[in-house]
């Protein structure tokens, strides 16, 4: 039967169900130790975007040599974001616990700054995974891509809260989150920012070359350092 051959949908359909299930468990191993899950955040984009593009990956090869090469600005940047959280939460709960529990403005002001963090966060590792930049230019870009994305953004937002308000209603089917909670919101993502993200790429290495084959001979797939052309539309929805 052709539809049980090795290249037939129902064989390459379990395959990919199996990588993401292999994917979902090195992200969560690797962010037990907490301080590593930046650079498994990145990793798990990394081979999310590449599964997207159907490009060849072996997912332990593909996890680990992400993980490797983004460690040091994906842990600085996961530190930042821990300690935004650390402060907007601490102001929060200041706020309820004070007078200014009662201001509108207040309240509206901080869940306005947390929505702006979360929408950042969502754009930060898959731009750490593609783009080479500085620390201080990643969280920026990622902040840019965010507002200029910014219904792709919320749908980002909700694929990952779909698996907590699944496990919230229906607590029987954990196994089944267990094994997708993340590289299944991820791949979705993926889906969400590809074409945005190509559009991209090819516009910076029409644009540096010559920079961009000193990345191949160092075998660094990420195309960009340091800033975004100001001539390039970052609005467009190709």
């Amino acid at each position: 039967m052709k539809f049980l051959d090795i290249d037939g949908p129902l064989i390459q359909f379990l395959s990919k169900m199996a990588d993401l299930m292999w994917l979902n468990i090195l992200t969560m191993v690797c962010c037990i130790p907490i301080i590593t899950a930046g650079a498994s955040l990145t990793a798990l984009n990394y081979m999310a975007l590449k599964i997207v593009r159907g490009e060849e990956c072996y997912i332990t090869k593909g996890f680990f040599k992400s993980f490797k090469d983004n460690f040091g600005q994906s842990t600085i940047i996961w530190c930042f974001f821990l300690l935004v959280a650390a402060v907007i939460g601490t102001d929060y709960r200041i706020m309820m616990n004070t007078n200014l529990g009662e201001s509108k403005v207040m309240k509206i002001l901080i869940i306005a700054a947390a929505a702006l963090v979360l929408f950042t966060f969502m754009f930060v590792f898959p731009v750490q995974a593609k783009f080479a930049n500085s620390v201080r230019r990643t969280i920026w870009n990622a902040f840019v891509f965010s507002v200029f994305q910014f219904p792709r953004t919320v749908l980002m937002v909700v694929l990952y809260v779909i698996p907590l308000v699944m496990l919230y209603f229906f607590p029987h089917i954990f196994p089944l989150i267990f094994v997708f909670c993340f590289s299944l919101p991820a791949l979705l993502s993926a889906k969400l920012y590809n074409n945005f993200f190509l559009s991209l790429e090819e516009k910076i290495l029409a644009q540096n070359d010559g920079e961009q084959s000193e990345a191949e001979e160092s075998e660094d797939e990420r195309i960009f350092k340091d800033e975004i052309d100001e001539s390039i539309n970052l609005g467009q929805n190709d």
